[in-house]
């Protein structure tokens, strides 16, 4: 039986521990639901300490007893208070590290001595040193300092054999590093890094903290800043709306009775549009990007030689991160193991190849398909009415909900047509309507009028799609079941049904008698038009028309006895259906 090392991911914003059992790598739950453990410490009122999420919800309050984004500080001489006494940026870590081994041990129901530890490839050999300290102050043996872009190319590697060039892009909640990596089987090779130790998700919250404040200034007269508790609050509302707008195209950002002026009350409610939101990220995206050239010239690459982009870091689910990405390198980057678990992932296969122990693939269930649907814009610098917008990306990880915001283009428009397509073209209409439905009774308004659309997948492929009227909430939707197999389904269909149409045409070699055939032809005609009659119960606008026309087509070919014309409605109404 081979020795038990733990892996850690030990982050700015979240902490992370895993370990691979029976082959298999897995990321620890922390409280039952969560496997993220909030990289903050604290004292309550009676000096106990705090770790985790107590710790985040009493920063709300006591900002000057808790201590949060540590990582920053690590390889620094200088020390931070809390309570009464200074502390090393090394033992403020080992008190997550600690943490995070307690869980271990009660996961596995064992002592855990053992760590790989992972750090940001930019890293220097001060803050190495910081964190392999922090180790041994929580009570573990550090067998290994990990760089994270390698962590992470170890979780996503999943038993591939062929060599290939990879760029590990790690946006986390303090820091930012980019990695050209060799990968061939179970050697993972970092080519080249480049990087910000003071770049990450912390300073998104922190854009928002100031777009808040000035909003407080030009709208209530107060100056929030000067407040710890109020600050502490706005970081808090700042973190969650950027996760919201992760996902979504607005974030209501809510706060009573922030501050109080003149014995009133402040209450904070504004909306945050995805939009305005990147607007004001988009320096730190470009200083990425400027990281990611310099990379690949430190490893004597060019763009053409890169065969994958990994995200990691949970900064990189910024939808703009990734369209910035495959825009700059002609890429799609790969998102199908969690970002902010990937590297606690790898850093446990590290510690079970280095135990000598056998780590199974990597699996996670993710969209083999783009879905989306159209809109009118620039298609080859010309302005084209069905554009395709992807709203899920292929190799999402499922289940998976996003939402994006769409704007009617006339004064007054009463309606929306919405169209589900799944593909991979520009062009709408190059790719496969799976479904679509009318959103009615729109409210007077002039063009712009916002309209905010969301889609569902689901584990078992039901993809729901739903467009709401933002001022209003009239809302509209549609279920589209086995979304993930239809195509599989359709094509096995069609393929069934030529082949049933080759064994009624002849009969060992020569032709078969008509008359026998015309009973399950019949049949046939029969069940295709009943499922037809079913279906459009509930069918809505052009879908039911299809569906008419194709059983009135069928019908006209039957009365008139022409077979050609019979095989061409079959098929019509077939693909209608199936």
């Amino acid at each position: 039986m081979s020795e038990l090392i733990i892996g850690i991911d030990l982050g700015t914003t979240n902490s992370e521990v895993a370990v691979v059992r029976d082959g298999k790598p897995q990321v620890l739950t922390i409280d039952g639901e969560s496997c993220l453990l909030p990289s903050v410490v604290g004292l309550d009122e009676r000096d106990l300490l705090l770790v985790g999420s107590p710790a985040r919800n009493q920063y709300l309050l006591h900002p000057e007893r808790t201590i949060r984004s540590i990582k920053r500080r690590m390889g620094e001489d200088e020390q931070v208070n809390l309570g009464a006494d200074h502390y090393t940026p090394q033992e403020i870590s080992a008190m997550l590290l600690r943490q995070l081994k307690a869980v271990a041990e009660s996961h596995l129901g064992q002592p855990v001595e053992k760590a790989v530890i992972t750090v940001p490839a930019y890293f220097s050999d001060a803050q190495r040193k910081a964190t392999r300290e922090a180790g041994e102050i929580a009570g573990l043996t550090v067998v290994r300092i990990l760089n994270e872009p390698t962590a992470a190319a170890l979780a996503y590697e999943g038993g591939r054999n062929e060599p290939r060039t990879v760029l590990v892009y790690d946006l986390g909640g303090g820091t930012f590093d980019v990695s050209v990596v060799q990968m061939a089987g179970s050697v993972v090779e970092v080519l080249a890094s480049h990087g910000n130790n003071h770049l990450g998700g912390d300073d998104f919250d922190q854009v928002i903290v100031e777009y808040l404040l000035d909003h407080l200034r030009q709208n209530h007269g107060v100056d929030a800043s000067t407040s710890t508790t109020a600050m502490a609050r706005l970081v808090r509302v700042a973190e969650e709306a950027k996760i919201r707008l992760s996902d979504r195209p607005f974030a209501l950002i809510e706060e009573a009775y922030l501050l109080e002026q003149e014995g009133q009350p402040i209450n904070l409610s504004l909306e945050l549009a995805r939009d305005d939101y990147e607007q004001m990220i988009s320096p730190f995206i470009d200083e990425t990007l400027q990281a990611v050239h310099i990379a690949l010239n430190g490893a004597g690459l060019t763009v053409s030689d890169l065969d994958e982009v990994l995200l990691v870091g949970g900064a990189s689910r910024t939808p703009l991160v990734a369209h910035q990405l495959e825009a700059a390198l002609g890429l799609a980057p790969h998102g199908e193991v969690d970002p902010e678990l990937c590297v606690a992932t790898g850093a446990a296969i590290q510690g079970a190849v280095i135990a000598g122990a056998e780590v199974s693939t990597v699996l996670v269930d993710v969209t083999p398909y783009t879905f989306g649907t159209s809109a009118i814009g620039l298609l080859e610098g010309e302005e084209y009415p069905y554009l395709f917008v992807p709203v899920i990306r292929k190799n999402t990880p499922i289940p998976v909900n996003k939402s994006e915001v769409f704007y009617t283009t006339m004064d007054g428009q009463e309606r929306v047509w919405v169209k589900v397509y799944q593909g991979e073209d520009a062009d709408a209409l190059n790719n496969t309507e799976i479904g679509s439905f009318m959103l009615e009774g729109l409210k007077d308004a002039p063009a712009g009028n916002p309209i905010v659309t969301t889609f569902s997948l689901d584990l078992d492929g039901i993809l729901h799609v739903s467009s709401r009227e933002k001022a209003t909430g009239l809302e509209h939707s549609i279920h589209i079941d086995n979304a993930l197999s239809r195509f599989e389904a359709q094509e096995l269909a069609a393929a069934r049904s030529r082949v049933e149409r080759l064994f009624e045409g002849a009969v060992d070699g020569e032709e078969a008698n008509p008359e026998a055939a015309q009973p399950r032809r019949s049949a046939e005609v029969r069940a295709l038009v009943e499922r037809a009659k079913q279906l459009m119960e509930d069918a809505s606008g052009d879908d039911r028309e299809d569906l008419i026309n194709g059983v009135e087509a069928l019908n006209e070919a039957v009365a008139a006895g022409d077979e050609a014309a019979l095989a061409t409605a079959m098929d019509g109404l077939s693909d209608l259906i199936y």
